[in-house]
């Protein structure tokens, strides 16, 4: 008996571990869904970027936290502003996915469309922005105490400390963010929304069916007109009739108001249509200095600009406690995205993920006295090196990244989780340079 009872054991064990596994991923996509629902009801749809990081759900309610918090919450810069700007970041990299996306964000939270004529017709504090914003998308070591100062006492168009702060989360996230789309290959695949011939909301993202946009509105044609009984209550009509009528009075009014709504409804559509064909503008509009562009660190001929050592200035115990000062709860948002980021469930090992990170900040000048470089070399094929440098430092949509031999056997949800890892070094890389120069103006 005892013999029988192990040898039955071992199906039961499999079987439970398949209904573990079974609950576990029906769990993960309930996460997702509920995500990007989340989503859904914010923007009205689902973008290209929040499907693509659903294969990593605990990473993207991170990232939608944050980015919903520097967009849209509480915060000294006004709502038009906070897109103008992640417009600006955009542009630097001709990512026209997110130029376009903040762009239609900007007009509906009120943003005043002569601004998307260019950088020119924006206020001049915005284009104050310009050069710490174009410094920091592609040489982040140049950022320097001067320019903060030079953003902070400018007369009558000078930042706030905390209005700077703002300013330089959104310009990092949005640098960082064009660096995930081009990874991922979003920005050539993104199709400005045109108008339809029939006048029908063109689809925007397979997910509108939960808000209502899966059934093409039918024509508003006028309908035959219902023939009526024309007896009258002295023909004999008994109150069952007179019921009738009245309830047949009722729909047919019913339904007048219903088609003026969809008329309404439609000629919204056709008003929000032609505000986003209006913001499907030129990135080039937004920059100055074209040419401006990544140099190689480790090879330029300044001496003066020197290595940024994490043992004197990190996040953890400088940048950290600095922006959550000036920013309330960003510093805890941005923590979690790290942290979340380094610790997704993946088959990439703890010194592949470190090597990545650690190879990212060495080319954008950041190094780490306890680190072994010589694991870069060692984890990293050249290949594998090549597309992460291109993702994290030329994020054109201009150039399309070779992906390496190493990572095309990877499913899909690996190959996402690189470009994340990508992101967020390069996020953090930027707000290290930018915090760094903050602090040193402060002490000054």
């Amino acid at each position: 008996m005892i013999i029988c009872a192990n040898k039955m054991e071992y199906p039961l064990r499999t079987q439970c571990q398949r209904v573990h596994k079974q609950v576990m991923v029906n769990g993960e996509n309930e996460r997702v869904s509920l995500l990007l629902m989340k989503a859904l009801v914010s923007r009205g749809s689902v973008d290209a970027v929040s499907q693509q990081m659903a294969s990593h759900p605990q990473y993207l309610e991170s990232f939608l936290r944050t980015q919903h918090y520097i967009l849209h919450m509480d915060g000294p810069l006004p709502l038009p502003y906070r897109h103008y700007i992640a417009i600006m970041a955009a542009a630097r990299h001709h990512c026209n996915y997110l130029v376009y996306l903040h762009s239609a964000q900007f007009l509906r939270v009120g943003g005043d469309p002569l601004w998307l004529q260019g950088l020119e017709a924006a206020p001049p504090r915005l284009r104050l922005l310009d050069h710490i914003n174009k410094v920091l998308a592609h040489q982040p070591w140049l950022t320097a105490c001067s320019h903060i100062q030079t953003l902070l006492k400018s007369g009558e168009q000078c930042w706030s400390l905390a209005e700077l702060v703002q300013a330089v989360v959104i310009l990092a996230h949005c640098h960082s963010l064009c660096s995930f789309v081009f990874g991922c290959d979003t920005d050539s695949d993104f199709v400005p929304l045109s108008k339809s011939p029939n006048g029908v909301p063109p689809t925007f993202c397979p997910f509108d069916a939960a808000n209502g946009n899966a059934n093409v509105p039918q024509s508003l044609a006028t309908p035959s007109e219902h023939k009526t009984r024309r007896r009258s209550l002295d023909s004999g009509c008994d109150m069952v009739c007179l019921k009738e009528r009245i309830q047949k009075s009722q729909e047919e009014r019913d339904k007048r108001e219903e088609r003026l709504l969809q008329t309404q409804a439609l000629q919204q559509t056709d008003i929000e249509e032609e505000e986003e064909m209006m913001c499907f503008t030129d990135p080039t509009r937004f920059i100055t200095d074209p040419d401006l562009c990544y140099q190689e660190f480790a090879r330029r001929e300044e001496d003066h600009f020197q290595v940024f050592r994490v043992q004197d200035y990190s996040w953890e115990d400088h940048g950290f406690s600095l922006v959550n000062r000036l920013y309330s709860d960003i510093g805890h948002l941005l923590d979690d995205r790290f942290r979340s980021v380094t610790t997704l469930p993946s088959t990439h090992s703890p010194d592949l993920k470190r090597a990545i990170w650690n190879y990212i900040h060495c080319v954008l000048g950041i190094r780490y006295d306890d680190y072994d470089y010589g694991e870069v070399n060692q984890l990293l094929e050249r290949d594998f090196k090549l597309y992460i440098k291109a993702v994290a430092c030329f994020p054109d949509a201009t150039k399309t990244p070779v992906c390496p031999l190493s990572l095309a056997p990877l499913k899909t949800s690996e190959r996402i989780h690189v470009n994340l890892l990508i992101m967020e070094a390069r996020l953090q890389a930027e707000l290290l340079y930018a915090l760094r120069a903050i602090t040193q103006y402060m002490i000054a």
